[in-house]
């Protein structure tokens, strides 16, 4: 049995490399697109970033400023009143002893 050979159509060679120009210029076009894409992220991360720490700064400093004011505040009430002071203490002591002693 011969088998007939197929024939296929021969492109120019100008053809397939024009083509694979094309598809370089492609591939070279989607790849500068990513890059950009890839530094406008990083920039808006950062920006995010620096923002965020920012706002978290300023919430410890707030949150500092708060614990000295009622620091000072039950400093005064102590001083005022030690005895109330002395058992309310003793009360909490006592409260947080019974917790722990239970199993």
């Amino acid at each position: 049995m011969a088998e007939a050979k197929k024939s296929t159509p021969v492109t120019g060679n100008t053809t397939v490399n024009s083509e694979k120009d094309a598809g370089k210029e492609a591939v070279m076009a989607a790849y500068s697109n990513l890059v950009e894409a890839k530094e406008h992220f990083k920039h808006a991360a950062e920006a995010a970033g620096l923002d965020l720490k920012n706002e978290a700064s300023d919430q410890f400093m707030k949150g500092k400023a708060k614990a000295g004011e009622l620091g000072n505040q039950a400093n005064n009430y102590v001083q005022e009143k030690p005895l109330a002071s002395l058992g309310i203490a003793f009360a909490a002591g006592f409260l947080i002893s019974q917790l722990y002693s239970r199993k």
